[in-house]
């Protein structure tokens, strides 16, 4: 046990723990609430165009264009349009390391190449799993749907996406 050596030892250390504890308040008020937000950007005015095997599907996407968007990406969404997604895109074509923390929505993950073509799917991935999901070779660009989209509209590796930031460089 601990003695204090004088009064002002013990004024500066209980002086401290109530600091402390004060900070530590304001973060779990102010800082923690945030991170279980839903954050949802703007819908791009352009729809993305998949063109399948048995013709094109369309869909409305919000871009995550920025590390910071990408980082949360669809995270804490309850819920999601049908005809909706979210477009990533990445600064050059690599290998796409993905996962499903903090998001509540089983979601297809499209993975597309520098050219715009569909390299391969991963298919109703589990809500908030923190196990890697990887592209299957380099990528540039992800589609999040709906879990099933991908199966239900016939999209496949071998697709062609067309969007007006797919295949351009980064802004």
């Amino acid at each position: 046990m601990h003695r204090f050596q004088n009064p002002t030892e013990s004024r500066e250390i209980f002086a401290q723990r109530v600091a402390a504890a004060f900070l530590a308040a304001l973060l779990f008020c102010f800082v923690l609430p945030e991170s279980g937000v839903a954050k949802t950007l703007p819908t791009d005015g352009d729809p993305i165009i998949v063109e399948t095997g048995s013709g094109p599907v369309e869909f409305s996407v919000e871009l995550a264009l920025t590390p910071a968007d990408r980082s949360t990406g669809l995270m804490n969404r309850q819920s999601m349009p049908a005809t909706h997604g979210m477009l990533f895109r990445f600064e050059r074509s690599r290998q796409v390391l993905m996962w499903m923390k903090n998001t509540p929505l089983p979601l297809d993950m499209v993975f597309i190449n520098e050219e715009g073509v569909v390299a391969g799917i991963a298919a109703d991935t589990t809500p908030f799993s923190e196990a890697i999901i990887p592209s299957p070779g380099p990528v540039r660009y992800v589609l999040e749907l709906n879990a099933g989209t991908a199966a239900r509209t016939g999209i496949r590796a071998g697709d062609k996406v067309r969007h007006r930031v797919v295949g351009t460089q980064s802004d």
